[in-house]
């Protein structure tokens, strides 16, 4: 979702840069260290060890951080093979929270004790939603992504408090308290935002920035 590679738009990364307001001592200079397919587990090894992902990290005086979808893949080839209720999910769940929590402690790490402001990310849906999914999915699926992917929200913004970061609710955004159609922000494939949807989260995120004290 970070690296923005099914839309053809500059993503969240650059545009939230460049609207930071001076109230929070914008703008700023964007650089989107978002790669496609990465997992919460990938990036902990990019920032634990000597990297250009963990020389950008020092470097930046505002981190955001959106990971963990990738990571729940298994867990949706399990539920189309067997199923796979909570028991099954959670300690997938479970690990992403603690890679998280990993990740921004390495992060201030990093930051050498300068000033960061962090804001982490949850998700609408870890897979695909909206029109696209109804239509190839059944309502079984539309109910166990949206637990899977409460559950996951509920493992990250834990994981966020738990590092003095700032937890920013996607969820909401896009899918109100879970019965509005997220379609209109989707891109073709259901999962991955398009430029509407990308706009809504720069300003999602925007919105969650507090003032430079």
């Amino acid at each position: 979702m970070t690296a923005a590679t099914n839309c053809a738009c500059p993503g969240f990364v650059n545009p939230y840069a460049a609207d930071l307001p001076e109230s929070a001592d914008g703008p700023a200079r964007g650089v989107n260290l978002g790669a496609n397919g990465q997992t919460a587990a990938g990036l902990l090894t990019l920032v634990t060890t000597k990297t250009p992902t963990a020389d950008g990290v020092g470097q930046a005086d505002f981190l955001l951080v959106t990971i963990g979808a990738n990571d729940m893949l298994p867990q949706l080839a399990k539920w189309r093979a067997t199923g796979c209720p909570a028991a099954c999910y959670t300690p997938a769940v479970d690990a992403v929270g603690s890679d998280i929590s990993g990740i921004l402690a390495a992060a201030r790490t990093l930051r050498d004790k300068k000033p960061t402001q962090i804001l982490v990310t949850d998700y609408w849906n870890v897979f695909a939603d909206g029109d696209v999914a109804s239509a190839s999915e059944t309502p079984a699926y539309m109910v166990w992504s949206d637990e899977l992917t409460r559950a996951l929200n509920s493992r990250i913004c834990a994981a966020a408090r738990g590092a003095s970061a700032i937890c920013v609710d996607l969820y909401a955004p896009f899918k109100g308290n879970g019965t509005q159609n997220p379609t209109s922000l989707l891109a073709g494939d259901g999962d991955h935002p398009n430029a509407a949807g990308y706009a809504l989260i720069t300003s999602t995120l925007l919105a969650a920035t507090p003032p430079s004290r």
